[in-house]
């Protein structure tokens, strides 16, 4: 097995495994920003006519995404311009993969935040880029003098900027993203994963701005379960960027129910407006507990500090709920942890634990 392991990459045998943590029996899991909703629990009639339409779906062909429909009705549900181009990837997470491989070329650099996205530095180490990663300042807002700074440094070719930004759920102020674009000489990856909760996109914009492209995904909004992402771009970008996805890359069944889900667009509204109106309602009940800072967030969850992030993070596991625990990933989240919006019995059910450790 030593010779073997000498012959992968040392860079590779140095980093560590992405970890999703396990889920105990009767657990409320609050840890990764899923959607406490099942899209068609609210109508049976919907629900009824989406296992009939799975039932039908002819899973003994390799899938043809770019012949599903789904580029069309992601386009008409999300108002997505007809200057820019899709493409579909299994997830988000394999299009930013794409994208870091696109650019992958000897002495080519990557820039992002920190702390933001783990997965754009775990990309950019896997397909052998520099990493640059600027630092956000202590309220989490973009320093853009540093980053400016950095783009004239490094001319990198591939900025990532989630917005809003995880795990903080901060967004950075449009005009600083739009100096960012114009500055960089290479792409600009704008990752709106939870674009459906923010005030703000620039979805708008993809296809208007050649180095721009905005990726977005279907997870947040109730179907994290079947790895539908897009991204959409310039054909400059986008048509080299097919060029590497590989095929059958999705499957019959998520390409089906996104397609359902986009063509019922309005029930996967009502079900993102409850949780943006519980992200408010606790977001004011965090900001009333003075023992803890609880960060704005434009996203489905809230990023808190509390005088200590393992006791609590240890407390509600106890009681049977699960959280994401912050602290140690970066200096800037020193004793924080991220909660994602559920139910609002699941959400008071985090309150009284917190009221329980910390008063009011």
């Amino acid at each position: 097995m030593s010779a073997l392991k000498d012959i992968i990459r040392a860079d590779v045998r140095a980093m560590t495994a992405y970890q999703v943590a396990d889920l105990p029996e009767d657990f409320i899991k609050l840890d990764a920003m899923e959607s406490p909703y099942h899209p068609f629990s609210s109508s049976p009639e919907l629900l009824a006519q989406w296992q009939s339409s799975l039932a039908a779906a002819p899973i003994h062909l390799y899938p043809n995404p770019a012949t599903s429909g789904l580029q069309q009705a992601l386009r008409k549900a999300f108002r997505i311009p007809d200057a820019a181009q899709i493409v579909l990837g299994n997830g988000s997470d394999e299009l930013i993969q794409l994208l870091t491989m696109l650019v992958a070329k000897p002495d080519a650099v990557m820039l992002t935040v920190e702390p933001s996205f783990v997965m754009y530095k775990h990309n950019a180490v896997a397909y052998g880029l520099d990493y640059v990663g600027i630092p956000l300042n202590d309220d989490f807002s973009l320093n853009l003098p540093a980053v400016l700074q950095a783009v004239e440094k490094h001319r990198p070719a591939l900025v990532f900027l989630a917005y809003p930004n995880n795990p903080t759920g901060v967004s950075f102020r449009r005009e600083e993203v739009m100096a960012v674009v114009r500055a960089a000489p290479g792409i600009v990856v704008v990752d709106e994963a939870y674009g459906p909760f923010s005030r703000d996109s620039f979805l708008n914009e993809a296809g208007h701005i050649e180095n721009l492209v905005v990726v977005r995904t279907v997870s947040k909004i109730g179907f994290a379960g079947i790895r539908i992402g897009y991204a959409s771009g310039s054909p400059v970008i986008m048509n080299e960027l097919a060029k590497i996805v590989p095929p059958y890359n999705m499957n019959q069944l998520s390409l089906l129910t996104a397609k359902f889900a986009m063509e019922h667009a309005d029930l996967i509204e009502a079900n993102t407006a409850k949780l943006k109106s519980e992200l408010g309602r606790m977001f004011s009940e965090l900001s009333g507990v003075s023992r803890l800072k609880a960060f704005p967030s434009d996203a489905n969850f809230i990023t808190i500090r509390v005088p200590d992030a393992q006791l609590l993070f240890d407390t509600l596991k106890q009681n049977k709920i699960l959280i994401k625990k912050l602290h140690g990933m970066h200096p800037l989240l020193d004793q924080c942890v991220r909660i994602t919006v559920g139910t609002p019995e699941q959400n008071d059910a985090v309150l009284a634990v917190i009221r329980q450790l910390y008063g009011n």
